[in-house]
């Protein structure tokens, strides 16, 4: 992995009343008895009571780098109230987390892309569980051009074909007479690792592009017709930043940490749009109310070129993957269940207020509702964990 972007970590506290129950003979210093924890959220019927050691218990998650700024803070903050939990999160791309999910090495799975129907075959049970909503941006580096170049679906989809190659190519230049281009030739820049930030790209491509779909299509690893691959959206960020004239796609949070110059795109109402919060969560909002449950096929849910006349084209859910029986990952115990599971109806709750800041759009309620049925599912050896 290129250039490590270290995200902005918010440190805005969490109101949690903790309720300890001393069971048996217990000592603030000599304790061997488990504790009974009754955590109360600030969110209706999210109030839990579980049974934990009194030793650490240590949780690991690996994938997406997509929305690794907030599952970090989100981890950093949950730990401040569960400090007896421990939890790594490895930002290896959404390919990898999606293998590692499968050949079950770690907790928790994440991936921009849902799974396809070969992967569920491969991992029954899977569960996705959406923990945030974000935008996939083009940005670039043009001395002297600041964010806001106007770029079509198609004349994108040119460039990474490699059949738009000059900046100030007309198709360019047209769509922008305020900005003087430069003859110079565009670098394209892409992801080189399973990413699911790049599933969500050339998807966004495939539907604007009949050439791009039939020759190329969508998928978290392609064979790209033109460009120089960097691993994670750190590292395409980090390309693009340090090498001028390039052109690349990462996450909004990467762009917007990163100071980097970005494109207004097209949307199906023909409008420029630029890529905020608002922008992305007008996209979420028209399929909010039809997803699957978590137990089902996610694999054609997408947000590419919504409806609506704010909508930004290129959002997308990123999703925990998660065991549906968590006693199937071999290093499993049922005290390890029950904080997984804890951290997940926090991360779904609480957990989202640390989503704006970030750039990143909190789950809309009838996303939540979606996620409470799915955990609610979630079970140690057919005993469901959250009561």
């Amino acid at each position: 992995m290129m250039a490590m972007v270290t995200p902005k970590m918010l440190v805005a506290g969490v109101v949690v009343a903790i309720l300890v129950v001393a069971v048996g003979y217990v000592t603030l210093t000599q304790s061997t008895q488990p504790t009974t924890t009754t955590v109360i959220s600030t969110h209706p019927n999210t109030t839990t009571s579980t049974t934990t050691l009194t030793k650490k218990i240590s949780l690991s998650g690996a994938g997406a780098t997509f929305p690794y700024p907030l599952i970090s803070t989100m981890v950093v903050e949950y730990n401040k109230i569960r400090p007896e939990v421990q939890i790594s999160y490895q930002s290896i791309g959404s390919g990898g987390g999606i293998r590692q999910h499968t050949e079950k090495t770690v907790d928790f799975g994440a991936s921009d892309a849902p799974l396809n129907e070969r992967q569920r075959e491969a991992a029954p049970n899977t569960l996705h569980i959406p923990i945030t909503i974000g935008s996939v941006v083009v940005t670039y580096n043009i001395p002297g051009i600041p964010k806001g170049l106007k770029l079509t679906g198609e004349v994108l989809a040119d460039i990474f074909l490699g059949k738009i190659t000059k900046w100030n190519d007309p198709a360019i230049q047209s769509l922008n007479p305020d900005f003087n281009l430069p003859n110079k030739d565009i670098l394209v820049v892409h992801r080189s690792d399973g990413s699911g930030t790049t599933f969500v790209f050339t998807g966004y491509l495939s539907v604007v592009s009949e050439e791009w779909k039939t020759k190329v299509g969508q998928g978290t690893a392609v064979q790209w017709p033109t460009g120089l691959g960097a691993a994670g959206n750190e590292g395409v960020a980090a390309v693009v930043r340090g090498t001028e004239y390039t052109i690349g796609y990462v996450e909004l949070a990467y762009a917007l940490q990163n100071k980097m110059s970005y494109a207004y795109l097209q949307n199906r109402e023909g409008r420029f749009i630029e890529p905020t919060l608002q922008t992305t969560a007008a996209a979420a909002a028209a399929v909010a109310p039809s997803l699957p449950r978590g137990d089902e096929s996610w694999f054609h849910v997408n947000l590419l070129n919504a409806p609506g006349a704010e909508s930004y084209p290129i959002a997308s859910f990123s999703y925990l993957l998660v065991y549906k029986d968590l006693s199937a990952l071999p290093t499993m115990t049922k005290e390890k269940a029950q904080a997984l599971v804890e951290f997940l109806w926090w991360a779904i709750h609480d957990g989202q207020k640390y989503a704006p800041a970030l750039e990143y759009v909190p789950l809309p309620p009838e996303v939540v509702a979606v996620n409470e049925a799915t955990i609610k599912m979630i079970t140690f050896k057919g005993e469901p964990l959250l009561k």
